[in-house]
This record gives structure tokens, sequence and C-alpha cells, in this order.
């Protein structure tokens, strides 16, 4: 049988994208279904989770299926030693499928190579968020109209935000162009530009951040400066509050645009931005639970006709 885990996006075709984004567009308009009687999907979260946990455990519970598993690593037998091989395997005894978050880079591909069930990766370390990147590209849809040829500006700590990684890579097949916006302790890695070099996707780096270098963006997205992957906290403190968005910094921003953040947000938004019409990143949240009632079910072999039933 076929793998279907859902561990990185560049693994998927343009018109698996957009397949996805349908299954999407179809439980927005009808989340609550029964698509999922009967199954169990366990939610293994090894490092600290809200929306994403909570997305996913909302959209098995409206699909009709049963949740198990853990939020804190701590209360599980890893503590005793259990390695994750165990872990996985174990699970996989009473489970349809693994929503797994690890703060090791690599976890997920390891657990969908020997779990004998489907595994979603909800975060691996610095690595990927692949589900993030489909709520992230519904919610560029849904305000843009389309994917092609937009000017997407990363602004904030790219070099440890998996969820910048996830986009880029996903948004190869659409014609971007990128605008990476950081301090040079945080710049796009090196690997990911050479990915963008290799894929034929434009980019432009710069460390200013301010209502001229914004003013051309389709998409500004934000990230927060991440304090629990850094090694040294001083290096944090130095970068932590670089680049804050405020509302006055909007006045030139083209009419269509929308400001997106995986959140949490610290202090990168002001929350006079939260009443400007640019503003999204609270129904961005929301579109996650539509995305991942299409993630869950694609990867249990469900179809979309199947859902339009």
């Amino acid at each position: 049988m076929k793998n279907r885990s859902f561990v990185t996006i560049a693994e998927h075709s343009k018109e698996k994208i957009l397949y996805l984004l349908k299954m999407a567009e179809e439980f927005e308009q009808r989340p609550n279904r029964k698509i999922l009687d009967g199954k169990v999907v366990a939610t293994l979260f090894f490092e600290p989770s809200t929306r994403t946990r909570l997305s996913f455990e909302t959209a098995v519970n409206r699909l009709g299926g049963r949740i198990i598993g853990f939020s804190d690593a701590s209360t599980t037998s890893s503590t005793k030693g259990e390695t994750l091989k165990d872990t996985i395997l174990m699970v996989s005894n009473y489970a349809d499928l693994i929503v797994m978050r690890h703060y090791l880079e690599g976890a997920a591909r390891y657990a969908s190579e020997i779990a004998p069930i489907p595994i979603i990766n909800a975060g691996d370390g610095a690595n990927q968020h692949p589900s993030q990147t489909m709520l992230d590209l519904y919610s560029i849809y849904k305000t843009q109209g389309t994917l092609e040829n937009l000017n997407i500006y990363m602004v904030g700590d790219l070099k440890y935000g998996r969820t910048v990684h996830s986009l880029l890579m996903a948004m190869r097949h659409f014609n971007p162009t990128f605008h990476f916006i950081a301090p040079k302790e945080l710049k796009m890695p090196e690997e990911y530009k050479l990915y963008c070099q290799q894929n034929g996707i434009k980019f432009v780096e710069h460390e200013d951040f301010n209502e001229d270098v914004i003013a051309g963006a389709d998409i500004l997205y934000m990230t927060r400066v991440q304090k629990e992957r850094f090694t040294d906290l001083m290096e944090y403190e130095r970068v932590k509050d670089v680049y804050i968005l405020k509302a006055e910094m909007l006045r030139k921003a083209k009419e269509n645009m929308r400001i997106l953040h995986p959140l949490p947000r610290v202090n990168e938004i002001a929350y006079d931005v939260d009443e400007n019409p640019h503003a999204y990143y609270i129904q961005q949240a929301r579109n996650g639970l539509f995305a991942r009632q299409a993630i869950i079910c694609d990867v249990l072999g469900i179809t979309l006709d199947e859902i339009r039933l």
C-alpha cells in the first residue's frame, strides 16, 4: 500500500496542492460531516502547540472521528527512555493516523518510514510545517484570488522559521517573487536561497523594514523571533525587537495586501494593526481547520468526490 504520509510540501505537485485547496473549500462550506466515523487519530505533540493541535483535533471531531494522544511528552514513556521508534510503533497499534509535532528536524520523515499508518508532520524543529503551509496557501488564494505571480514579503525569523521554509517550497509552482526581510543573524539560510535559484524563484534580500519597502507587497508574512530555537540568549535579545509592524507603516500598502502570521504573536505586530483592513492573521488561523480537514481526508484515502457526496 502506498504511504500517504504528509511530511513535506516539497513532495506535492501543483495539481495536488490545488486539489487539496478545493477540498478545503468544500469543508469551509460544510465543516461538520461524519466521514471519519470509526476512525481514530493520534496526536503526538512532543513540542508545545495551541493552534496546530487544537485545529487538528477540531478537524477530527467535526469529521466524526476520535482523538487519542498527548500534548505534553513529559507525561509519556519517553521520559522513561522509550525511543521515538517504539512510541510510533506502539501508537500505530491503536490509531489509523498519527499527527506528530517534534523538536528534532527529520523526526516526521523518520516516523513515516517506520510507521505502518500515515504520518502528518505538524512541525519538526526548524525544518518544515507543511499543514501550516496549506492553510497559508488557502489564505493567500482566498484573499488574492490567485496564487500566481505574487510578491510575497517574509519578515523576521527566516533562519529558524519552518513556516517560511515550507511556504517557499510550495510557491515554486506559482512564479512568486519573494522579498526576504531579516537581520543578518536571522536571514534565509543558504540552502533555501539555493533552492530558489534551482527552481527559478526570484528573490530579493532586505534589512530595512519600513512603509516604502513593503509598499510593493501582495502578502506580508510576519514571523516571531523564536526564543526556543536560540542557544545564545544574548543573540535573541539583540534581534527580538528588530522588526515591529505598526499601523502607520501600512499607509502605502496595496489595497488588497494582506498580513499573515503563523502565530503566536509576541510583539512583532503592534495591536493597532489588528483593526486595519490589511490584517488577516486571525482569519488565517480559522482557515487552518479547513486545510487540515483536507489533509486528514487525503492521507486516509478519502477523495474529493467522496466528500462531495
